[in-house]
């Protein structure tokens, strides 16, 4: 995990990220799931952010969504990206998959490929963006639930 600024007197709003490159094999997920509760974790104890249960099982399943679809649909290796930003948890997937994903519309009796339903509806924001050798899927997830969670609230 690597950050902007070191030790406790880092200001709330420095960068705080974490990356891995995943091989495209199965463990990689958990692995994946493990590094965004990791990198909650510091969020929570390096910058003092309140991180809902909401936000955090969200950012977990939104990590593991779009990890999963890299190894499904693209060969090769992805490389995973969380960065606090701004209040937000931006979820960066690479793969070297081309083709960009197509989000089907809601179909509560197909069974499988609803992930990027999951991830749309989970996030604040969801885009694709093709790449020279691939694509980028970026998702934020709020840190905390509603209106009461004001910026002197996040502190716990």
């Amino acid at each position: 995990m690597s950050s902007g600024t070191g030790g406790g007197d880092r200001p709330v709003d420095a960068p705080l990220r974490a990356s891995a490159a995943y091989d495209g094999s199965t463990a990689g997920i958990a692995h994946a799931r493990e590094l965004a509760r990791s990198f909650l974790g510091q969020v929570r104890s390096v910058h003092g952010r309140r991180v809902s249960e909401h936000a955090s099982h969200a950012v977990q399943l939104v990590v593991s969504e779009l990890v999963t679809n890299a190894f499904k649909y693209a060969p090769g290796p992805c490389l995973l990206d969380i960065e606090l930003a701004e209040g937000r948890i931006r979820i960066t997937v690479r793969d070297t998959a081309p083709e960009l994903p197509v989000i089907r519309a809601p179909e509560p009796g197909r069974v499988g490929q609803h992930g990027l339903e999951i991830v749309r509806a989970l996030s604040q924001s969801f885009e694709v963006h093709q790449e020279p050798a691939g694509k980028r899927t970026v998702a934020t997830v709020i840190l905390a639930d509603g209106p009461a969670d004001t910026a002197a609230d996040q502190r716990s």
